[in-house]
């Protein structure tokens, strides 16, 4: 008789300890169970697709739907996928909730507004924004570089285009810190209030923005030529975003435009320093004036240690066969973008840092017609800030053990709370 080989056990998922390194267990489910059926933190039954093959198909399948009415959970689990906190607020409305017809004209429209040559503009003044932060600690020598630096870049520069006026910025930054839970040096506990309410204090804003600069372009007053702006302008064949439209767009261009970039960020600078050689390398090219290792540096950072985990919510429309596994009509899907980016079978070498790698189709900005329209801008503020703060503080150095750094828990995204560093003071 031959003896039973027993089955291999799954890693434990969602847990401090994975948060803090999911990638040992990604490694298993690609080998082991690729397209993996789990129950998430929240109660909802879900399947993960960790290969890049299957990961790449899935982000472009029209089968999986982006719209939660396809989720054939109970009204239990339904109100726990998607963002917390926008059905409440009407914020649903946005190309993350949406499949064709109504994506493309929300696109066409979206994209009419938020072209490469806004983005290019706007670039002087994030570069502005990266040193205003990084005077306000320079000469310390210390600083947590997620709540001083990483943190308010991105909502800045996503406040200064969206036309947020800078008295009401802080307002923004306080329900951004809601909205991630974000916690400061010395605190146990974020923000109180929750997401939900956070969402809630967003959307009231954002309607009454978009009605004032509404009445100043139906006024004789010059236009403005903010992203809002440019949003309600914005028309294809006489046909316009509603009011509703333009606030849940302006909504997910803030929600997904900047706790992105405040991962993509902290969790670059982590690698960095964790990489002495590769970081090395960095300075020297920036030193030399070269751009072309930044740019790569920046792509690999995003496929090596990227800021979004899991892509968001998709929905089997029909019974569809990915992995040689069978999803159900109705059954949640989530691309695990961190397992897929770390596929051996796709990259060489995969859990190596190279910032020279060019062969680097990642999925980290998605894939299909859903890939991240903001991307652009991503780069910019990635580029500008990892370039600014290696070149002004080039002795940078981890002020804490790597293994006692803190991650966000989370589904979607995947950040450090705290990045403590320090670094001979600078002079200002």
């Amino acid at each position: 008789m031959h003896e039973e080989t027993a089955a291999p056990i799954p890693p434990e998922l969602f847990t401090w300890e994975f948060a803090a390194d999911p990638y040992p267990a990604y490694a298993w489910l690609r080998e082991h169970s690729p397209v993996h059926r789990t129950t998430l933190p929240s109660g909802v039954d879900a399947w993960l697709v960790t290969r890049y093959a299957d990961a790449r198909q899935a982000l472009a399948d029209g089968r999986l739907s982006k719209n939660p009415v396809h989720h054939a959970g109970t009204a239990h689990a339904k109100g726990r996928t998607g963002i917390p906190g926008e059905r409440n607020a009407d914020l649903m409305t946005h190309l993350l909730n949406i499949d064709p017809p109504d994506h493309t004209r929300l696109r066409r429209l979206v994209a009419k507004a938020f072209t490469p040559r806004r983005v290019a503009a706007f670039a002087p003044r994030v570069q502005e924004l990266t040193d205003q932060l990084i005077d306000s600690f320079a000469e310390r020598g210390e600083a947590d570089l997620i709540h001083e630096f990483a943190f308010p870049l991105p909502i800045y520069a996503i406040c200064d285009l969206l036309g947020v006026p800078r008295e009401d910025q802080d307002d923004f930054r306080d329900w951004a810190a809601m909205m991630l839970r974000h916690v400061k040096a010395g605190q146990d506990k974020g923000p109180r209030g929750g997401v939900g309410r956070a969402v809630k204090k967003i959307r009231n804003y954002l309607a009454e923005l978009i009605h004032r600069k509404r009445a100043e372009l139906g006024s004789n007053a010059e236009p403005g030529e903010d992203l809002i702006s440019g949003l309600i302008r914005a028309s294809d064949h006489g046909e316009q975003l509603t009011e509703s439209e333009v606030a849940a767009m302006a909504f997910i261009l803030l929600f997904a435009g900047f706790e992105t970039t405040v991962n993509l960020v902290g969790n670059g600078l982590f690698a960095l320093l964790c990489n002495p050689e590769q970081r090395g390398r960095l300075q020297r090219s920036l030193a030399a004036g070269e751009t072309e290792l930044l740019a790569t540096g920046v792509e690999e950072l995003l496929r090596y240690d990227g800021p979004v985990e899991l892509a968001t919510w998709r929905y089997a429309t029909v019974p569809v066969t990915l992995g040689g596994q069978r999803i159900d009509a109705g059954e949640p899907v989530l691309v695990v973008l961190a397992a897929a980016d770390r596929d051996p079978e796709r990259f060489a070498e995969p859990d190596t840092l190279d910032l020279s790698r060019t062969d680097n189709q990642h999925l980290g900005y998605g894939h299909g017609i859903h890939y991240c329209l903001g991307a652009p801008l991503a780069r910019l503020e990635g580029q500008t800030a990892l370039a600014t703060l290696l070149r002004r503080l080039p002795d940078l150095q981890l002020a804490a053990d790597p293994a006692e750094l803190r991650w966000r828990g989370g589904l979607i995204m995947r950040g450090l709370r705290t990045l403590p560093v320090e670094f001979g003071r600078r002079e200002m």
